[in-house]
């Protein structure tokens, strides 16, 4: 479960990313409820306008972004883009504490982090296949995400409680300094100890031939759909979450910050036994939809705040394990002087999607109750499965049979499992 972790440069990108994801956490956290209650009356609509502005720019700017770092250091790209985001969270502190933030400004922020954060994903993610090997590279991607969530169930909640005691300009200031432990991990990495791995050739047409890449590969185009779907639809947690524990429970952002705690709960343990796998496979990225969309609906049905908390494990662990496994099949099936750009590609389809999938999730939770914004994630999860599989069905002559021998056990076959072993 934890090879990668015999790597000493993976070690302290591993540590210099927990810390750093942590201070990201209680940023997210604290934005979310300076906007929802603190700026506006409690207007989810406009938290989904905000996560629009700050992953929006995924989209636009994916194609420039992995060329970026498909062809320059990755290392390098990454220190400039830790500083500058480092410099944001400043900027938001300090306007924030003098008491002149108004909610335009933390638009303005929120689209400046999602321009740095656009160069920064490709280069982030492809970055890893220079750390560790190819056949350690699907675990290094689980524990990233492990990383991910695990800071996730500390910086929510710290969040929460400093954000009562203090305000949420303090949590922004110390976020700024989390950044620190990634930029010193960067600069400590032993150069020797990095793989080199082939970069774009100079030329026109780079992009395009990114774009081509992808259209040839029909696997690669459903991984994407499913990652756009659910993506767009039902992984807007900050917006379901706040809403029903403030309008439907009546909590307070303290509660906020433990609800997503314990969200991350699950998301941990998806991760990490995303990680346990040698071979991501496609049939995780359709089965985790479809259960995630079951999670969803227990959650949309919750009748008190205990249940709701609790409904929330599964939907964290079916979503981390539909991301980890959509996100190492990707990287891993792709060969290695496109990775970058298919990474921008996967990150502007997973996170570009936002800016139509929170506002939306927003006013349907205005307009209809908070459970009903559950209802459309969940909406999403079984739609992606059933897509899913019914593409592997009739692409790749699955057929479901009963064993005689196993009677309690029925069997997915293909006459292309040989061919393709990443569907079942």
């Amino acid at each position: 479960m934890f090879r990668s972790l015999r790597f000493f440069n993976y070690r302290i990108w591993f540590l210099g990313a927990l810390v750093s994801n942590i201070g990201t956490w209680m940023q997210r956290t604290a934005q979310d409820w300076l906007v929802y209650d603190i700026l506006t009356d409690q207007d989810a609509a406009a938290m989904g306008i905000v996560m629009a502005l700050q992953l929006g720019p995924q989209l636009v700017l994916a194609p420039w972004a992995g060329l970026i770092a498909d062809t320059y250091n990755r290392r390098k790209v990454l220190v400039f883009t830790q500083v500058a985001m480092a410099a944001l969270g400043l900027g938001l502190g300090v306007l924030v504490l003098s008491g002149a933030a108004q909610l335009w400004h933390v638009y303005a922020f929120a689209l400046a982090l999602g321009v740095v954060s656009a160069v920064d994903a490709p280069a982030r993610q492809s970055f890893v296949s220079e750390v560790v090997g190819e056949s350690d590279l699907p675990n290094a991607v689980a524990l990233n995400s492990a990383s991910f969530n695990g800071a996730r169930m500390v910086g929510p909640a710290a969040a929460g409680l400093l954000t009562v005691a203090v305000g949420p300009g303090w949590v922004f200031l110390i976020n700024t300094l989390t950044f620190a432990a990634m930029v010193i991990a960067l600069l400590k990495m032993r150069s020797s100890e990095l793989r080199v791995l082939p970069k774009a050739a100079p030329g026109k047409g780079r992009i395009r031939a990114g774009l081509r890449y992808v259209r040839l590969r029909p696997d690669l185009m459903m991984v994407l759909l499913a990652v756009f779907i659910v993506g767009t639809f039902g992984l807007n947690f900050a917006v379901f979450i706040a809403a029903m524990a403030r309008t439907e429970f009546g909590q307070d952002a303290g509660v906020f910050g433990l609800l997503n705690s314990v969200m991350a709960i699950g998301s941990v343990c998806g991760a990490l036994l995303s990680a346990r796998r040698d071979k991501p496979r496609l049939r995780f990225v359709f089965g985790a939809a479809g259960a995630f969309g079951a999670a969803c609906l227990v959650a949309a049905s919750a009748p008190t705040l205990l249940w709701f908390a609790v409904s929330l494990i599964p939907v964290g662990l079916f979503a981390l394990t539909l991301m980890t496994s959509a996100n190492a099949y990707v990287q891993t099936t792709t060969t290695p002087v496109m990775r970058g750009r298919v990474m921008a590609l996967y990150f502007a389809i997973f996170m570009g999607g936002t800016p139509i999938g929170a506002p939306l999730v927003g006013w349907v939770s205005n307009s209809f109750g908070p459970r009903w914004s559950l209802g459309v994630a969940a909406a999403s999860g079984l739609i992606t499965a059933v897509v899913g599989f019914v593409w592997a069905w009739r692409a790749h002559h699955l057929r479901i049979h009963y064993d005689r021998a196993l009677p309690r056990r029925l069997h997915m076959t293909t006459s292309e499992t040989e061919q393709d072993p990443g569907l079942v």
